[in-house]
């Protein structure tokens, strides 16, 4: 069975770069057997929180949210695709994740985060760690940062320059690692009921 990653991705902007590397690394895990589904932050189009997912009765949830909700439930892994913003995370992808709680729990999450400058949004995935542990992920290890995002990938998504190159070295580490917590979380979940 393929491993059913989610990719989520939350930049707004117009003229978005980091949505390269979110087609990037849909790709080269399809390439290596995973199932990924990119979920773009823009186009689900969720509204700022105001009320979380469970908050909602049952089948009262707007459709885009059932739906979002369906897909992180029966996923076995996530990787959130991070831009930098003012050396914290994008707004758009922190308000689609803060939407939902018990359904990322008892998964891996790896991050990739990317900027225009040399830092690779590395102070935003320090960032992410903390949020993606308090709601019940477990952060792999291993991280991709693709600094100068504009230089690294073309409009197509190709890997190019010494930023393409650097990606292309780092990337299979990192989904091994992805997959082997993977693999752990769903071998451990069918042997044994989470506690809560």
């Amino acid at each position: 069975m393929a491993d059913r990653i989610l990719v989520l991705y939350g930049s707004y902007r117009s003229d978005r770069q980091g949505i390269r590397l979110a087609h990037y690394l849909v790709r080269a895990l399809r390439a290596r057997g995973a199932d990924p589904e990119l979920i773009d932050a823009k186009e689900v189009g969720l509204p700022i929180l105001d009320r979380m997912y469970k908050e909602y009765p049952k089948g009262e949830a707007p459709a885009a949210l059932e739906a979002l909700a369906e897909k992180i439930r029966t996923a076995d892994a996530f990787l959130f695709v991070t831009g930098e913003y003012n050396w914290g995370i994008q707004p758009g992808l922190k308000n689609l994740t803060d939407h939902f709680l018990e359904e990322w729990y008892w998964r891996p999450a790896a991050i990739a985060s990317y900027s225009a400058g040399r830092f690779a949004g590395a102070r935003a995935a320090t960032a992410w760690h903390g949020t993606l542990s308090e709601m019940g992920m477990v952060v792999i290890s291993s991280s991709i940062a693709v600094g100068g995002i504009g230089h690294a990938l073309d409009a197509d998504a190709k890997p190019i320059g010494d930023g393409g190159a650097s990606l292309e070295r780092v990337f299979p580490r990192f989904a091994d690692d992805l997959a082997w917590w993977t693999d752990a979380a769903r071998l451990q979940r069918a042997r044994r009921k989470p506690p809560y």
